[in-house]
């Protein structure tokens, strides 16, 4: 059984005084199988992922707590530039997994306490309202005049895949709003506060009952891979990371709409 609610990441642990990141607490108590490890009671190990993880990310960390009982993940959510930032300042974490490679760049090296995982890729599609008043059909639409398009701040990595691809298209689309993280994208979408949103691809699946999706050919996409790193030295914290690219978390983030893992 888990469960599972929101809690401010200032709060994690009685640590976190001064983060706004906004945390989930995963616990498990069913029956364990055999071959689990030994019992870890009141052992946490804290994981900081990206926003575009929030809806994939229950699962993993249900079959990890499955594995290692008596442990509780508690996995916290934001853009992948807050999470970096505030792991540099001292936020306590034992894993960060973000939605670019280059949001990675400014972890500082003491920081890192293992390899770097790529563990899955994403890539962007354009969310409209269901009824898609704007009749956006594709990416050359976006450029329409009287569009209302939305878009990730550059500074995040959806942002950033989105500066790529309007910079190889030769597009130059009015932007009513640059927004926080991909969560916030959508969410204007989803209100009807925009014709037409640039997320991840991933977003879309996880919304299809509010928004629709009007998919980016391949060959004028560009994608994310996303990297893993243990930030703690805790034997755990690697153990997560590599559980990101078992057989069974690869699976569910393929049925998620991710990319499998990028070949080392």
């Amino acid at each position: 059984m888990s469960r599972r609610g929101p809690l401010v990441a200032g709060r994690l642990v009685g640590l976190l005084a001064a983060a706004s990141l906004t945390l989930t607490a995963c616990t498990r108590d069913a029956a364990q199988p055999d071959n689990a490890d030994e019992p870890q009671d009141g052992l946490t190990l804290t994981v900081l992922a990206a926003s575009s993880l929030t809806d994939v990310l229950e699962p993993v960390v249900d079959s990890f707590e499955g594995d290692h009982p008596g442990l509780t993940v508690r996995a916290g959510f934001s853009a992948s530039s807050t999470i970096v930032q505030q792991v540099n300042e001292g936020a306590p974490a034992d894993v960060v997994a973000l939605a670019g490679e280059a949001s990675l760049e400014p972890l500082e090296d003491g920081r890192r306490s293992g390899p770097v995982t790529l563990f899955a890729t994403n890539q962007l599609e354009i969310a409209v309202p269901v009824d898609n008043p704007a009749g956006v059909d594709d990416l050359d639409d976006l450029a329409a005049d009287g569009l209302t398009l939305v878009v990730c701040a550059e500074q995040v990595p959806c942002g950033q895949a989105t500066e790529r691809l309007f910079a190889q298209e030769g597009l130059q689309p009015d932007v009513a709003s640059y927004e926080s993280d991909v969560r916030a994208t959508l969410t204007k979408v989803e209100l009807g506060e925009a014709d037409a949103g640039l997320v991840y691809r991933t977003d879309v699946e996880a919304a299809a009952d509010r928004v629709a999706g009007v998919e980016i050919p391949e060959d004028r996409n560009v994608v994310n891979r996303y990297p893993a790193v243990a930030v703690s030295d805790r034997e755990l914290a690697q153990d997560f990371v590599d559980h990101l690219l078992s057989e069974h978390v690869q699976a569910r983030l393929v049925e998620a709409g991710f990319g499998p893992a990028p070949e080392r």
